[in-house]
């Protein structure tokens, strides 16, 4: 049998199995809130690895292996700055927005930037959120399509532009049919995909170099000065700029509403400090594997890449037995859709819920939510077919942007501080606008200007306009 033939039938057990898990999901979903965030009934496991498969995407899998592969060592500096991002979102805003959000009953992330306020202050920042995720969203879904594109392209003999027309539409299926729910266990599943890949490949690639010892003299007799560097060509203040900058990719966990949503959905208390470890744990294999991985590619590959992005195939290609390779392929489909999914799933409820309101009673919105998906799939697909862009580029620019336009509202709201609603929205564009701003401006060291200035505006403003417990009082 072919590698081919081996790899189709992996890939349609597959996504058989995921379309199951959609009508299976699809008798638990009878409204909004279970549509959405599951009924609040998620346990630690199913949280923690839908959150962590949720978050890693095609870029974990197929960038951050590509960028080991072209930065070297330098690239620690990224794995530092996410591992740090995530651990402070599952440590510190976890136990604090599961809590207020079943106190308050908040179904999506906006009922929480939206919390007090006029009628009318709360309206703006409704509408405004839900443009800022579904423009997002459109480029951040695209790039998962782009990855699913490559994943074919490499395999088959199938052109790029039909290999994201059929991943989008697996995604569509099984995110119609049952919502969160379905969203949560099938990114669990593909989360353990994930992991399963992330350790064997690597360790398949360091036994082929020859072990540690040999890995660390072979990495320094095929790379330049630069790629042994921790801050690659950068020194004195420009190193100091180029660290800053790289560990502030984390900033942007703190305002990613298909993460945010997994804490709003865990069951108890109880049930986020068991996820918090299974997260964990989970990051450091997975993330640290990938970069590995790249190192090792770049002792294995003589040359540079035409598209680096492609050196998780080429490895699979070279070290894999067929069957194991195709199990390994559907890891990478993994990350994609468990990604894309989560955020078609946002976007629909930023529509449903959150600019028409909570449904009256008896009602069901759920046409709704689901044409949203359609038409926001439909055109992710078009954006990754007509304007194509690198994978890793363009993530980093919409979760930069989420990131600054959420995370210093919902850092602040779930430390305690008094935030005065006048100046929410306010704060949300600046965050939002800087962050283009300083994309289409040429890029800083370490991308400082885009990753970091935005959310510290923002931060401050907010702060700087907060209410003091004797104001509150008063008004």
């Amino acid at each position: 049998m072919s590698k081919e033939t081996t790899v189709l039938i992996v890939l349609v057990i597959y996504k058989v199995t995921l379309i199951l898990i959609g009508f299976w999901a699809q008798k638990r979903t009878h409204n909004n809130t279970d549509f959405f965030i599951g009924g609040r009934t998620l346990g630690p496991f199913v949280a923690s690895i839908s959150y962590a498969a949720s978050s890693a995407s095609a870029w974990t899998i197929l960038s951050l292996s590509a960028a080991a592969f072209t930065m070297g060592i330098s690239v620690i500096w990224i794995f530092l700055g996410l591992i740090w991002g995530h651990g402070a979102s599952w440590f510190w805003l976890a136990p604090r927005l599961q809590k207020i959000s079943a106190e308050k009953n908040l179904v999506t992330v906006t009922d929480l930037l939206a919390l007090e306020g006029t009628d009318r202050t709360r309206r703006n920042i409704r509408y405004f959120a839900a443009a800022v995720v579904t423009f997002c969203f459109v480029f951040y879904v695209a790039t998962q399509f782009m990855g699913a594109g490559k994943a074919f392209a490499t395999t088959f003999d199938m052109s790029i532009s039909s290999s994201i027309a059929i991943g989008g539409g697996i995604v569509l299926i099984y995110t119609l049919l049952g919502g969160f729910w379905a969203v949560s266990l099938t990114d669990t599943l593909q989360g353990m995909l994930m992991l399963l890949a992330a350790i064997i490949l690597p360790a398949m690639a360091m036994v082929e170099v020859g072990g540690l010892s040999a890995f660390w003299q072979g990495l320094k007799d095929v790379s330049t000065a630069d790629q042994m560097s921790l801050t690659g060509a950068n020194v004195g203040l420009m190193a100091g700029g180029f660290i800053m900058g790289t560990l502030a990719m984390g900033l942007g966990t703190f305002g990613q509403p298909h993460l945010l949503t997994r804490f709003m959905s865990i069951r108890d208390a109880a049930s986020v400090k068991t996820a918090q470890k299974m997260a964990i744990f989970w990051f450091l294999i997975v993330l640290g594997n990938m970069v590995v991985l790249g190192l090792c590619g770049k002792i294995l590959i003589s040359g540079p890449l035409a598209d680096p992005e492609r050196l998780f195939f080429i490895m699979t290609n070279n070290l894999m037995p067929t069957v194991l390779g195709g199990i390994l392929l559907a890891a990478v489909l993994s990350a994609i859709m468990s990604t894309a999914d989560s955020q078609l799933l946002v976007s629909a409820s930023a529509i449903a819920h959150d600019i028409m309101g909570e449904p009256d009673e008896g009602e069901s919105r759920l046409w709704v939510s689901r044409l949203v998906i359609s038409l926001l799939c439909g055109t992710s697909v078009l954006v990754a077919i007509f304007l194509p862009s690198d994978i890793f580029s363009r993530v980093l620019f919409a979760w930069g942007a989420l990131g600054a336009a959420f995370g210093p509202v919902v850092v602040l709201r779930l430390g305690g501080v008094r935030l005065n609603p006048k100046f929410i929205l306010p704060a949300m564009v600046t965050g939002l606008g800087l962050t283009i701003f300083f994309y289409l401006r040429p890029n800083s060291v370490g991308d400082i200007l885009e990753r970091l200035v935005p959310f510290l505006i923002s931060f401050i403003l907010l702060y700087a306009t907060r209410i003091n417990q004797s104001k509150k009082d008063n008004l």
